[in-house]
């Protein structure tokens, strides 16, 4: 995950927190009033996520990912998007190369050029951020 990634996922995870604690706060005065009439409450407070927590809902439940605006998408590249790449860096210039097996590309692309194999594109507030990186 690139920094402007992790900075994204740094403000939705803070605005989250904020909510929740406004939303404890006022689910605990509304306990404390009801209480206060005498009556008699068994209350669970709305539980506030870790971060790990918070992006791991965000990438597995749509509602919890709509509900936060935090949409985490990840996926590995076919080896066409993969082969893009060599395109984009010129490194087909290497004499031989049509004559690898599909093993001895992905060796290549994997040990010697560094050619990512996931997308992870990250939305939040109508800002997407795509990386690439290697698994």
């Amino acid at each position: 995950m690139n920094k402007e990634q992790q900075e994204l996922l740094d403000e939705a995870y803070e605005n989250y927190e904020k909510e929740i604690i406004r939303q404890r706060q006022i689910q605990k005065e509304e306990v404390d009033r009801l209480r206060s009439q005498g009556k008699r409450l068994k209350v669970a407070l709305i539980k506030l996520l870790s971060k790990e927590e918070f992006i791991k809902n965000c990438k597995t439940d749509t509602e919890f990912s709509k509900q936060w605006g935090l949409k985490i998408e990840e996926r590995d590249l076919s080896l066409e998007e993969r082969m893009d790449f060599i395109n984009k860096m010129s490194l087909r210039s290497y004499s031989g190369w049509q004559n690898w097996s599909v093993e001895e590309m992905e060796d290549r692309m994997n040990n010697d050029w560094n050619i990512p194999t996931r997308l992870i594109t990250i939305t939040y507030n109508d800002t997407k951020i795509e990386s690439y990186e290697q698994h």
